[in-house]
């Protein structure tokens, strides 16, 4: 199986929607940390329920968080909390949604509030 994402900065990716199976992968890749940021039941019954993720990524050694957020409709309490998280987890961190847009979106302007993602 091959993962597609995008790196951002070392310490940052982001992906389209993943998979429960997938999360060995991102282990395998080096990740440390994933962050779901689709809501449940946003791309119907095919999309893969955050719970379902959540275990096979701890199983896989993964710390995982969902944090879910509303597409066209981030808040500053989405930004702040994304912040908060990219600060506490280990990194590399990737986080995903339908496209990676949306993560993409809540990365850059955690950097604006001020998180600097570079811990390891």
């Amino acid at each position: 199986m091959s993962l597609s994402y995008q790196t951002l900065t070392p310490d940052f990716s982001v992906a389209p929607q993943l998979q429960p199976a997938d999360m060995r992968a991102l282990a395998d890749a080096g990740f440390k940390s994933v962050i779901i940021n689709r809501p449940d039941g946003e791309g119907g019954p095919e999309q893969p329920l955050s719970d379902d993720v959540l275990r096979a990524a701890r199983e896989a050694g993964l710390q995982a968080r969902y944090q879910p957020v509303v597409s066209g409709a981030i808040t500053a309490a989405d930004v702040a909390e994304f912040a908060g998280l990219l600060r506490k987890l280990p990194a590399p961190v990737l986080a995903f949604c339908r496209s990676g847009a949306r993560c993409t979106n809540l990365f850059q302007a955690a950097r604006e509030y001020g998180v600097d993602q570079t811990q390891g």
